[in-house]
């Protein structure tokens, strides 16, 4: 299968460089793969799992957090507000994190921008739960 160019970082660096068969993640409109060959593309990360297939076809998942993806001339960047690895995962601290943000919305009392402020908080970490299972 043919490969492209993908780097993948964020805010604290650079955390793949290499060739891919195929990137899987979440945008803002739904899941996209991006594959060798792909038009010229921009948009913006939802949060949900993603998967690298790399060039000897094993296949990487990783927690994306929001962020922009971008196809020009054949080369892949993705700059991800946050992305975990499956394997740099903590399952523990993920499931504090959603007992907490479940505990916080079952007590009721929120303002609006609280409410969003947890119920992000809440799906972050279950798909970081997701990735990691």
């Amino acid at each position: 299968m043919r490969t492209f160019p993908l780097r993948i970082g964020t805010p604290d660096g650079l955390l793949f460089e290499g060739e891919v068969q195929r990137i899987v993640c979440r945008s803002i409109t739904g899941d996209l793969a991006i594959l060798a060959g792909h038009c010229n593309f921009c948009t913006a990360l939802g949060m949900g799992e993603a998967h690298v297939i790399l060039e000897d076809g094993t296949s990487r998942s990783a927690a994306c957090i929001g962020g922009m993806l971008t196809v020009m001339d054949g080369n892949c960047s993705l700059l991800a507000t946050t992305w975990e690895w499956q394997e740099d995962i903590d399952a523990d601290r993920a499931g504090r994190a959603k007992d907490r943000a479940k505990e916080k919305l079952a007590q009721g009392g929120l303002s609006d921008k609280e409410y969003k402020i947890v119920e992000a908080k809440l799906q972050r970490a279950l798909v970081r739960l997701s990735v990691k299972s």
